[in-house]
C-alpha cells in the first residue's frame, strides 16, 4: 500500500538549505497497522506531511495504493488526500461552530460524498450517537477525539495516518481511543500509520519503524 523509496525532503532557509529527511526507506503492506516513532528533529513529522500527500519529497519516489504520487502537483495531492487518507490529529482539528455530526459530514463533503447516514453511521460506530448535536465545547477531549476519527473514516480511505492522536489525552482516554483505533481497522481493513512518542501507544500496533536524524534506524515487529 505504501513503500517510500530515498525520500530525501530539504527546506530553503534565507541563504542555506535544512535538509530533513537523508534517504527515507520503508514500506506498509496493506491492512497493517505500524507506529513510527523517534526523538524530536528525527523526521516524523516530515514523513507524515509525505505520507498524507501534504508535501513532496525533494527526492525519492512514493508510490501509494499503486500510483506515484511524489511529483503530483497540488490539485493532484488534494484530490488524493480526499479519496485515498484519512487524517487523525493530536489537536482535533474540528471547527467549533459545527457540532459533531456537522464536523464529520464536512469531512465527506470534502471528499465529493454527499450521504449524510455515512456521518451519522460513522458517529454511532464511535459511541456517539446521542451526542450527534454537540459542540466541540461540549465535548470532552476524548470525545473530540472520536469525532475526529469519525470524521477520518466515514468516506472509508484505504488509508489512515494518525498523528499522535492520544498526545492531547489522559491515560484512559488514551487507552480507549487506542483500543477503538484497533478495532475499527480491523472492522475496516484499512492500512493505519501513526507517529508517537509513546511506547505503550506503539504497542498496539504491529510494527514499529524508529527515525533518527531523518533516517530509518532499525524497525522492530511486535
Amino acid at each position: 500500500m505504501i513503500k517510500l523509496d530515498g525520500i530525501t525532503k530539504t527546506y530553503p532557509m534565507g541563504d542555506r538549505e535544512l535538509t530533513v529527511l537523508h534517504g527515507i526507506t520503508f514500506q506498509v503492506q496493506r491492512g497493517e497497522m505500524v507506529a513510527i516513532m523517534g526523538p524530536s528533529g528525527s523526521g516524523k513529522s516530515t514523513t507524515l506531511n509525505v505520507l498524507g500527500c501534504l508535501d513532496r519529497p525533494t527526492t525519492g519516489s512514493y508510490i501509494l495504493d499503486g500510483r506515484d504520487v511524489s511529483r503530483l502537483n497540488r490539485h493532484e495531492l488534494a484530490d488524493v488526500r480526499a479519496k485515498k487518507i484519512g487524517f487523525v490529529f493530536q489537536s482535533y482539528n474540528l471547527l467549533p461552530r459545527m457540532n459533531a455530526l456537522e464536523n464529520v459530514k464536512l469531512g465527506l463533503k470534502y471528499a465529493g460524498i454527499h450521504d449524510p447516514a455515512l456521518a451519522k453511521e460513522a458517529l454511532a460506530r464511535v459511541g456517539l450517537a446521542e451526542r450527534a448535536h454537540h459542540k466541540p465545547t461540549e465535548l470532552s477531549g476524548g470525545e473530540q477525539q472520536r469525532v475526529a476519527i469519525a470524521r477520518a473514516l466515514s468516506k472509508r480511505p484505504p488509508v489512515i495516518l494518525a498523528d499522535e492522536p492520544t498526545g492531547n489525552l489522559d491515560s484512559r482516554a488514551s487507552e480507549e481511543i487506542m483500543k477503538m483505533l484497533v478495532e475499527l481497522h480491523r472492522e475496516q481493513g484499512n492500512t493505519l500509520v501513526m507517529i508517537t512518542h509513546e511506547p505503550d501507544m506503539a504497542a498496539y500496533c504491529e510494527r514499529i519503524i524508529h527515525l533518527k536524524d531523518g533516517l530509518v534506524l532499525r524497525e522492530e515487529r511486535l
